[in-house]
């Protein structure tokens, strides 16, 4: 078990660069020897790359179309209705997440170099045979260190045999990026330190402006400002300063060019700061000269910020890296996932570890799912704060991001949350909280506008700036979508089950009254039957054979529906006579539907007995958003629901894969362990650890080979680790849920459930079908014990736990056979 990775070469591509972040400021080492990149990025930055809304811009008023294009689908017209619903108005992508530069650190005795941004390594590897005249390098290994929050490169030259080193984190303390670089006992530094702004495919027409300024006490701060490209036509263009604070003890630093030499003195601490500005009091109503005049004051407002935040800070990088660490690791955490790897397996460096991996692609290893456990804990602490992760967490090292680098929310976000709740990232939870508190307004935008109703809708997607609704394309309608507020909202409801956080259950429970309003006004058409009707309704991003996307009765949308409802009305605060109104409305949603296939259908439509044609399921999609109510709810379950289960896990072998998008297989995943396949969940997982999806940094890509940068596997698969060992709702936990036939034995430490119970120890045997956990209650309570691969069938019990007391329980076969409080 191990909580870093390692590599014995530096990274030749930004992809593989280590990510540091601390919610807010993140960053992509490279660990090159002697000519570094150091990629920043911050969670604020997006630019304006195409148009986007005016100032002030609303979701176009749909409201006056909605019974139109009702009566258009009741009746078949999906092809009209979609046209009705779509045409006409403007697409707005989200602004693209973007990087704010690099930092370069370049030894000027190094003959040539190569350019990180290409995927030419800068550095001989250990063994690599380096240009002529260049220094080769010995013994070199770059480290992550998941605990400490820290990325570390270290190596020595053949001349002196002197250890280099070099580190890298995000402060949690003091929110800026904080780089070292230490010469060995009888050497000196001899470096340059360059601010980069043109990194691929970065626009024209950047304006960046930098300087280099010098202290009266001989500190040297480069100061980099940059403005977008634009005019006012998109609002006000802003942009972004940087301030990189050069410290080196016993050195002398001077301005070079637009960089700074750096000489003598065996340290150099860089200090880096990124502010993101708009004009102020200017967006979206100056232009020509006072545009102009709003932007440069807004830019030395800025400048002036990210200054003054670097220049008082502890110039000792063992005080600012103790500070660090101590916080970093207080929110990491002590949730661990041992699989007995071997010792010899766990000593690879991670490209070996991948390269075993994809000569056994069928069979993950342990040492590899132990590291991306690990990794993927790591990766969702460390993008989540200000924001919760983009597609790409926190981190990007060109201007074109796919899909924007947005916060995606109809699939993408959602499953790396997956683990938020079990393997106990409390960041994402409050990342998460803090987007649903500072959206919610304009998502009763989006609900008045769109729907002529009440309440609140969130949109699929968004660059962080707001939360309104701009996504209007025919092939994916997005705005027809009503299930995403709910979607987001039951993570925060799980986490108050999990930690009995009554004050984040409150801070809930308005957004939850606002949306159980909005179904009250949404659901205002009948069936045959009295049911009410989702009309329009949107599967993501699927549809019917023969219909456009916009349909009737998409089995997602009605168990958002049913959630909302019964978590609004059972919501501290909630009158009762809401409470009675969103029962009985809940009690009149469609029920779901089972096709010819015996599968659960993706759209509950047409009621039986009405004479009309079922919609047919499209089975080959990468989206499984008719499982939403067997995850992330547990609506569906094998305990409580058996032949709806019968036929979600149908729906579930029904499926392939489409385009082989990692998101497809985690949700496949996560589906298949709540449902109890483990077969069918393992090789899901190997499909995923065995198509080269990783990145020798761990960090995940959208498709096999690498290709397109994306955090979805990187931060969901411990989540999908997690729902096989444990499964747990109020009152019920269930061990080793659906563990696959290559996890035979292991331990977990630290997992919570939704019982206000930790998991303080799991460890198995599936050989001898030896189970023993230990369970430590916040309040006294009787929860039932379940335990799957001990017993087939499973073995059940009735366990009686004090407060905050460790109970230690031992299983084998259908005994409980000891129980020491």
């Amino acid at each position: 078990m191990s909580e870093r990775t390692h590599d014995v070469a530096p990274a030749g591509h930004w992809e593989d660069a280590y990510p540091v972040g601390n919610g807010r400021h993140g960053a992509l080492a490279f660990a090159d020897p002697w000519d570094e990149t150091v990629i920043i990025t911050h969670h604020a930055l997006t630019w304006p790359d195409t148009d986007e809304p005016p100032a002030g811009a609303t979701p176009p008023d749909l409201s006056g179309r909605l019974e139109e294009v009702r009566d258009l689908l009741l009746s078949g017209e999906s092809g009209q209705a979609l046209a009705r619903f779509t045409d006409g108005w403007p697409e707005y992508h989200p602004r693209p997440f973007h990087p704010a530069f690099a930092i370069r650190l370049r030894d000027p005795g190094r003959p040539g170099s190569g350019d990180p941004g290409s995927g030419e390594p800068g550095s001989g590897a250990a063994g690599a045979d380096p240009p002529a005249g260049d220094r080769r390098t010995l013994d070199y290994r770059r480290t992550l260190d998941y605990r400490a929050g820290v990325a570390t490169a270290q190596w020595r030259e053949a001349a002196d045999g002197g250890t280099w080193r070099r580190s890298c984190f995000a402060s949690r303390a003091r929110d800026v990026i904080v780089q070292r670089l230490a010469a060995p006992p009888g050497r000196v530094l001899d470096v340059t330190v360059e601010v980069d702004v043109a990194l691929p495919g970065a626009p024209p027409g950047l304006r960046v402006s930098d300087r280099v300024q010098t202290a009266a006490d001989g500190d040297v701060t480069a100061l980099t400002g940059v403005e977008y490209p634009g005019g006012g036509g998109h609002g006000g263009r802003g942009g972004y300063a940087g301030a990189t604070r050069v410290i080196a003890a016993a050195g002398r630093c001077e301005p070079a060019g637009r960089g700074v030499r750096v000489t003598g003195g065996r340290e150099l601490v860089l200090l880096t700061r990124v502010v993101a500005f708009e004009p102020a009091g200017e967006r979206g109503t100056a232009s020509g000269r006072a545009l102009e005049t709003a932007l440069d004051t807004a830019l030395e407002t800025a400048l002036d910020a990210a200054l003054a935040a670097v220049a008082p800070l502890p110039a000792s990088h063992r005080e600012l890296l103790a500070e660090h660490s101590r916080l970093h690791a207080a929110a990491y955490g002590n949730v661990r996932l041992d699989l007995g790897a071997p010792r010899e397996q766990r000593s690879l460096p991670t490209r070996e570890l991948l390269a075993r991996q994809a000569a056994e692609p069928g069979r993950p290893l342990p040492a590899l799912l132990e590291r991306l456990f690990a990794s993927g804990r790591y990766l969702l602490l460390s993008a989540s704060g200000t924001l919760p992760p983009r597609l790409t967490g926190l981190w990007q090292g060109d201007w074109r991001p796919a899909w924007s680098g947005a916060i995606t929310v109809n699939a993408n976000l959602n499953l790396q949350l997956a683990g938020a709740v079990t393997t106990d990232v409390p960041a994402a939870i409050g990342a998460l909280a803090g987007l649903v508190r500072d959206q919610v307004p304009d998502w009763r935008v989006n609900a008045r506008r769109l729907f002529g109703a009440r309440g609140i809708v969130a949109p699929a997607h968004s660059d962080g700036r707001n939360g309104l609704a701009y996504h209007f394309a025919p092939r994916y309608p997005l705005h027809a979508w009503t299930a995403g507020a709910d979607w987001l909202l039951a993570p925060l409801l799980d986490a108050a089950d999990a930690t009995g956080d009554e004050d984040l259950r409150a801070r809930i429970a308005p957004a939850l009254r606002e949306l159980a309003s909005f179904y009250e006004d949404f659901l205002t058409r009948t069936d045959p039957d009295g049911r009410v009707t989702f009309v329009p309704s949107y599967s993501p991003e699927n549809a019917p054979a023969g219909w456009s996307p916009v349909a009737v009765n998409a089995t997602m949308d009605i168990a958002a529906a049913r959630h909302a409802l019964l978590a609004a009305a059972a919501a501290p605060g909630t009158s009762d006579d809401a409470a009675r109104r969103w029962r009985a409305l809940s009690d009149r949603l469609p029920p779901y539907r089972v096709n010819a296939d015996g599968a659960l259908a993706e759209w509950a439509w047409p009621p039986a007995g009405a004479g009309q044609p079922p919609l047919a399921d499209h089975y080959e999609h990468r989206h499984v958003s008719h499982l939403y109510p067997v995850w992330p709810l547990h609506e569906i379950t094998v305990a409580d629901t058996p032949e709806l289960a019968a036929a979600a896990l149908q729906a579930l072998r029904l499926r392939r894969p489409q385009d082989d998008s990692a998101h497809g297989y985690l949700h496949r995943a996560l589906a298949a362990a709540r449902l109890r396949d483990a077969g069918l969940a393992g090789r899901t997982l190997a499909a995923l650890t065995g198509n080269d999806f990783f990145f020798s940094s761990l960090m995940s890509s959208h498709y096999p080979g690498r290709r397109v940068y994306n955090a979805d596997a990187a931060c969901a698969l411990p989540g999908v680790l997690a729902e096989m060992l444990v499964d747990s709702v109020p009152g019920r936990i269930e061990l080793l849920a659906a563990v696959p036939d290559f996890m035979p034995a292991g331990r977990l430490t630290g997992a919570r459930t939704l019982t206000r119970v930790l998991v303080a120890d799991l460890r198995w045997d599936l050989a001898s079908g030896q189970v023993t956990v230990v369970l430590v209650a916040q309040a006294e309570q009787e929860i039932t014990l379940v335990c799957r691969p001990a017993a087939r069938p499973p073995a059940a019990w009735r366990v009686r736990l004090p407060a905050a007391a460790p109970v230690r329980i031992e299983l084998a076969g259908q005994e409980m056979s000891h129980v020491t409080r």
